[in-house]
């Protein structure tokens, strides 16, 4: 299945969670400083283990970054 990932096409497995997603994108495991959005609605940390992507769907991985 196809989904957008800030705008760019990933090809992922069947079932991927957010959480599975965020893995294959190397982002740090415990997700401080990480927003997920799907379709334009944040998803909650507590349910990125169990939320499985659709195929077409619009992802927005957000990190913020410290700077002076």
């Amino acid at each position: 299945m196809t989904v957008l990932v800030n705008g760019e096409p990933h090809e992922l497995a069947p079932g991927t969670t957010v959480r599975g997603l965020l893995d294959a994108l190397d982002v740090p495991g415990g997700g401080r400083g990480v927003a997920v959005a799907i379709d334009a609605e944040v998803v909650p940390r507590t349910v990125w283990e169990t939320t499985e992507l659709d195929d077409g769907a619009r992802v927005e991985v957000l990190r913020a970054i410290q700077g002076g």
